[in-house]
């Protein structure tokens, strides 16, 4: 695991409680995967509480933009009346890509809990350091590395499947 913000405080962000949202994000992968989407799952908290989930369906929407994270800020915004979602936390089960990111710094995200890492187009510090990039108005921590391996496995798993039914 790795804390890419000096400022983190695991006293607001308590480790023990990010596995047990990492798990429900690695639900909602799974959902994906049965629908023949990349498994990637994000679940937005605030408080402790479930703002909104979701998980890929570019395919299914015909949505070049409803990933994961796209659509779980899309449902808390909705729930909360308002775009800016500050002092909540992003659960996804992989590194953003720079248009997750944005959309994430738009909204006002305190913090990223991620679990695998992208190394071709993550965009928490892998290949680009967007969240945290002092020319924004606004940074997000982030701390990368959580449930790892399980998130990792649930990626091979379903495009070594993918590869063996084409």
């Amino acid at each position: 695991m790795i804390e890419t913000s000096p400022d983190f405080s695991s006293a607001a962000f308590p480790l023990k409680n990010h596995d047990a949202w990492m798990q429900h994000a690695l639900s909602l992968a799974a959902q994906a995967a049965d629908e023949g989407e990349v498994p990637v799952g994000a679940v937005l908290v605030k408080d402790g509480e479930c703002l909104g989930e979701g998980w890929n369906r570019p395919i299914a929407e015909h949505d070049p933009s409803a990933h994961a994270e796209i659509r779980a800020l899309r449902a808390a915004a909705q729930r909360m009346g308002n775009y800016r979602l500050p002092g909540t936390v992003l659960y996804v089960t992989l590194e953003p890509c720079v248009m997750c990111a944005g959309a994430m710094i738009h909204a006002r995200i305190e913090h990223l809990v991620f679990g695998a890492f992208d190394p071709k187009t993550g965009a928490a510090g892998s290949v680009f350091s967007l969240l945290q990039d002092a020319r924004h108005n606004h940074q997000i921590q982030v701390s990368g590395g959580i449930l790892e391996a399980a998130c990792a496995q649930t990626l091979r798993d379903f495009f070594r499947a993918r590869r063996r039914a084409s």
